[in-house]
């Protein structure tokens, strides 16, 4: 899974054709690091669909303060270059694929 590591990477992909799923999360955050193997099963399977990347909050606080993240994990669906939903915390791969499929209509 790709992770932005500059706002000229994010300027790029939010203007992209795809939805986006960007996943704010630290190093040391367990909850962060408990939810990274669902996020990275999910970039695999939507794949060419949604372009899902990871933005460490702590080399990026610019983009955290740009979308409002205040705790982590925090992921950010993004269609058309608008947020359309926002999950703070722990989510299950269920809802998070209800949420991918949403954003992909």
């Amino acid at each position: 899974m790709k992770a932005i590591n500059s706002n000229k990477d994010f300027n790029k992909l939010v203007k992209g054709d795809k939805p986006v799923l960007l996943d704010f999360y630290a190093d040391w955050c367990g909850p962060c690091q408990t939810l990274l193997p669902t996020i990275e099963k999910l970039a695999k399977e939507y794949a060419g669909k949604v372009e899902i990347q990871k933005v460490n909050v702590d080399k990026h606080p610019e983009l955290s303060a740009k979308f409002g993240v205040r705790s982590i994990p925090t992921l950010v669906f993004i269609k058309d270059m608008n947020v359309v939903e926002q999950v703070k915390g722990g989510a299950s791969e269920g809802m998070l694929r209800k949420k991918l499929n949403a954003v992909l209509k």
